[in-house]
């Protein structure tokens, strides 16, 4: 049994990818290999499962949470009500200011819009030192 994170999951076609959690390449997931509802599946989360050769590579099956984990359905993403434009005493727009939580969530969803080929590690280095950018500059609050 292994262990790892679910990097992404496209409900829609089925599919997505877990980072196994002592590394290496990230490894295919099919809604069909599930041993959960497919409605807890969600980028992040925690699972276990076992690793097969298939035709295109390494592949999971068998996927389950592991024992004692709390689940949560994936909540679906909504498109946030816009914010209103705050300004300072001279009438100048402030900056939006997001919580880490908020800016990870909206990173990760951009990058894996952008460049849907970056890996789970990729994707933590890149978001990792994103973050690090924008506490320096006090775009993120928490």
């Amino acid at each position: 049994m292994v262990a790892g994170r679910v990097v992404r999951f496209d409900s829609t076609r089925g599919y997505g990818f877990i980072a196994p959690e002592d590394g290496g390449e990230d490894i295919f997931l099919h809604v069909n290999d599930l041993l959960i509802p497919e409605e807890y599946v969600r980028a992040g989360l925690v699972v276990e499962f076992e690793v097969e050769s298939g035709e295109r590579g390494l592949k999971a099956s068998g996927i389950r949470l592991p024992e004692g984990e709390r689940h949560k359905p994936a909540r679906r993403h909504q498109e946030a009500a816009p914010r209103a434009v705050m300004s300072d005493e001279n009438g100048q727009p402030l900056c939006d200011v997001l919580s880490s939580d908020e800016y990870r969530r909206d990173v990760t969803e951009l990058l894996l819009t952008a460049s849907p080929q970056l890996t789970a590690e990729q994707i933590l280095t890149i978001r990792g030192a994103l973050l690090k950018f924008s506490e320096g500059h006090g775009w993120i609050e928490d």
